[in-house]
Order: structure tokens, then sequence, then C-alpha cells
């Protein structure tokens, strides 16, 4: 099984920036560590460890789902997806219209295009999600 690359744990800390205390993020979902919202409650504080922990398990989680789907090729292909679902969920690529094209063998403008469509929070379109869709498209084509 691939494993996520040393590249793509330093974007999901960059992406995600580090809290040792529970906030909601931009969808409202408490949140802690480096993006960790399973368990998460009100006024719960962690160590830098445990949320290295968490990240392990939660990159663990959508490393599995996406070995299942057999369609990754390259590094980059793996991380681009690893970080959809670490980001959005397993459920929201296995539902997507990405994961169909990608299947399919579209073209890269038609896959960049569905990435690009990701940048929604309670709403409204995200900078920092604008730039995570960005990093995935640019990763899913990287030649590494």
């Amino acid at each position: 099984m691939m494993k996520a690359s040393d590249i793509l744990r330093s974007f999901i800390k960059q992406a995600e920036g580090y809290s040792a205390c529970a906030y909601k993020d931009s969808a409202g979902i408490l949140t802690i560590g480096y993006g960790h919202t399973k368990g998460v409650v009100r006024g719960m504080t962690i160590t830098h460890n445990m949320a290295e922990r968490f990240l392990d398990q939660d990159l663990l989680a959508s490393e599995r789902y996406v070995t299942t789907l057999n369609v990754c090729k390259t590094q980059g292909q793996f991380d681009a997806l690893v970080d959809f679902c670490y980001n959005l969920g397993t459920g929201n690529l296995n539902r997507s219209t990405l994961l169909r094209m990608i299947r399919h063998g579209s073209t890269e403008a038609a896959i960049r295009n569905e990435f690009s469509k990701w940048v929604h929070a309670g709403g409204w379109i995200l900078p920092g999600l604008v730039k995570r869709r960005q990093w995935e498209a640019d990763r899913f084509f990287s030649n590494s």
C-alpha cells in the first residue's frame, strides 16, 4: 500500500495549521491539531505529540480508502486524493464527478476543473480551499 509522502504531510500541516485547543473550523466543525475532527469536544486541549498521532490516524484512514480505489499510478496522484479525503471526507470523493472522471481517463483540464469545484464552506468560497484544490490538482499531475 502506498503511504502519504513527506510532501503531503508538510502540506497538510501548513494548510491546516496547528491548534492545541479545540476550535470551530470554517464549516462550524470542532477541530484540533492539524485538522482532526473525530471525538473533539469544546474545551479540549492536546499536545503536539497527540496532534501528530491524530494526523497519522487520519491519514491512515484516507490512505486505506484511496488504495481501494485502484486509480493511482503515481505518488502525486495518491497524495492528491489522500489530501482531498483528509480535507473533505471519503464519502465526498466516492460520490464525486472528480472520481468518475479519473476512472474514465478524462483530460487534465477536465480533472483540474473538477478539483476546483470543491472550494466552498459555510456557503462561501474560501481562498484557503481554492489554494488547496490547486495544490491537489498540481500534485495529481506532477511527475512524482
